[in-house]
């Protein structure tokens, strides 16, 4: 449920749902943003969904912080009409060359490569928001016993496509880009198109998804098909 709403800066605000990180809160954010977004509010210009916390930026030259609260307060919040969460599968491969922190998991974790990688493909996955880079989804929840924390130091490169882990989410790296999640494999699949203008991101929050696990050779014949 809705907590809070509260002036963020000078031209936005932000929706408060809580301090907890779970499916069931995640889902009421995405329902208002779904909602508010279907509504096409005058003014409102942009919409960031995050774990627990909405943020809507607005231009002050057509409306103002309590113009948008009373909209966002009146709202009947509803199941979106236009918006289908889709469930996906993503390939990854986890050869020794692309599965970079599977020693490191091995010791953290205690537990051998195999029981790490079983235990990751046979879960579903629940996308809660995407950010930190465009398109990168953070994808929840990881079983207790695969819970890791960062790299000590981070990687100046973490190379696109690398799956990764820590703490109770996975994620994909959509871009190359500094980080310090542990990487566990690659997908050879574009999970953001920056040509399209419109819906560039192939998991969006609100979707779920399962990794397949494929061969070295299937990943380099993969955008052949």
């Amino acid at each position: 449920m809705l907590k809070n709403i509260s002036n963020l800066g000078d031209a936005a605000l932000y929706c408060d749902f809580g301090a907890e990180v779970n499916k069931q809160i995640n889902s009421e954010v995405i329902k208002y943003f779904n909602t508010i977004k279907e509504k096409n509010i005058e003014g409102i210009n942009n919409l960031t969904p995050s774990y627990n916390k909405l943020i809507i930026s607005y231009d002050l030259r057509i409306t103002n912080f309590k113009e948008i609260r009373d909209k966002i307060e009146k709202l009947d919040i509803g199941e979106s009409l236009k918006t289908k969460n889709k469930k996906l599968e993503i390939p990854v491969c986890c050869d020794a060359s692309f599965s970079l922190d599977i020693e490191r998991l091995e010791k953290k974790l205690n537990l051998t490569k195999e029981k790490i990688l079983v235990n990751f493909f046979n879960k579903e996955f629940f996308c809660y928001m995407t950010g930190f880079i465009a398109g990168m989804p953070f994808l929840g929840d990881l079983d207790e016993q695969m819970r890791a924390q960062r790299l000590e130091t981070p990687r100046v490169k973490v190379p696109k496509g690398s799956v990764g882990i820590t703490e109770q989410f996975a994620n994909i790296y959509t871009f190359e880009s500094p980080g310090g999640w542990n990487i566990i494999g690659n997908t050879p699949l574009e999970v953001f198109d920056s040509s399209k203008e419109t819906e560039p991101n192939l998991i969006n929050p609100g979707d779920t998804v399962r990794f397949k696990q494929i061969t070295l050779e299937e990943y380099k014949n993969y955008n052949e098909q």
